[in-house]
Parts: C-alpha cells; sequence; structure tokens
C-alpha cells in the first residue's frame, strides 16, 4: 500500500494549505491581507501615484515639424489609414485642450492676484484711517492732559498770590494793632568799657 508524498516523514516537501469554504468570503480576504502587512511593519509600503489630472499632469511631446504621413483626399486608401488619423487627431486634441487649460489656469491666477492685491490695499487703506483716529484721540487727551494742567498751576499760582495776599493783610492788621497797644519803655543804653548795647539786641 503506497502512502502519499505529504504524509511520507522522509519528505521535506510543506504541506498544502487546505482551502475551506471561509478562504473565499471578503471577510477573510481582508483578513490575510491584514495579517500579511502586519506581519512586517517596518516594510515600507509602495503607493501608486496618483491618476487625477490635477495632481499628474501628462507632458504630451511638442507637435512634429515634418509632418511624413500626409494624407491626402485620393481614394483608395487603405484600413490602417483610418487608425493613424484618429491617433494624429487625438494627439491634437489632447494638444488644444492642455493650450486652454493653461489659458484658463493663467487668467485665474491673474485674476486671483489681482483680487488679493485689491483686499490688500482696501485693508491698508482701513488702517490706515484707524491708526489716524487714533492719533487724533491720542492727540486731543495729551492735549485735555495739558491744558488741565496748566489750569491747575494757573490754580495753584492763583492760591499763593490770595495766601501771600491775606498774609500782607494780616501783617497789616497786626501792624496796626501794635501801634494802638502801648509800647513798652525804651531801654536805657548802658554805656561801658568798650560794650555797647542798643535796644534791638
Amino acid at each position: 500500500m503506497s502512502t502519499p508524498t505529504s504524509l511520507d516523514p522522509q519528505s521535506s516537501r510543506p504541506l498544502k494549505k487546505s482551502r475551506s469554504a471561509h478562504s473565499s468570503t471578503p471577510t477573510a480576504i481582508l483578513s490575510t491581507q491584514i495579517q500579511k502587512l502586519m506581519s512586517n511593519p517596518s516594510q515600507q509600503i509602495p503607493l501608486p501615484p496618483p491618476t487625477s489630472s490635477s495632481f499628474s499632469k501628462k507632458i504630451l511631446p511638442p507637435p512634429p515639424e515634418i509632418v511624413t504621413n500626409v494624407q491626402g483626399s485620393s481614394a483608395g486608401a487603405g484600413s490602417g489609414e483610418f487608425h493613424v488619423y484618429k491617433a494624429a487627431r487625438r494627439r491634437e486634441y489632447e494638444r488644444l485642450r492642455q493650450m486652454d487649460e493653461e489659458v484658463k489656469e493663467e487668467t485665474e491666477r491673474q485674476k486671483f492676484e489681482r483680487e488679493r492685491k485689491e483686499r490688500e490695499e482696501k485693508d491698508a487703506e482701513k488702517t490706515r484711517k484707524n491708526r489716524e483716529k487714533r492719533e487724533k484721540k491720542m492727540k486731543a487727551k495729551m492735549k485735555g492732559k495739558q491744558g488741565g494742567g496748566k489750569k491747575e498751576e494757573e490754580r495753584g499760582k492763583e492760591e499763593e498770590e490770595k495766601k501771600v495776599e491775606e498774609k500782607g493783610e494780616e501783617i497789616q492788621k497786626g501792624e496796626e494793632g501794635k501801634s494802638e497797644v502801648p509800647s513798652a519803655p525804651p531801654v536805657p543804653i548802658a554805656e561801658g568799657q568798650g560794650l555797647v548795647i542798643c535796644e534791638d539786641d
């Protein structure tokens, strides 16, 4: 009786994975893909380049200066000429479309730049006006403070003058009162050996 190769202990052939009914489901396929990705996390995953026309522009070669396959209007052209014509037309349409896109992008860029410049000028004008208003207010405030300071100084001077006048009047009144009050008798001047005493002393 023969044994299968996979069951033979002397065989180094790897065992086949059994295909179950669950391995063909989308969940099983996704889980196997995730397990394969997570088996080596340090490995970089190559991403395909973006296919959108906005990210990658197809650079077309310039149109040929000398056209070798010039097609005339004569009858009897072969069946292959139609495909040559279609390819040439497709290339020309693509070139014209790209030129139109470039013109459109340029006009949009110019429009954006113009609008941005207008916005910046408008903002600068508004800022300038606000700055002038602030400066006016500050000047008016400073003038008010200086004017108030002058008034206070004038008031202080007037008060000092009034005080001086009041003191002068008090002194005059005191002198008048003193004249009415009898003064003390004069002190006789003593004469001695080189010693002179005056009333004021």
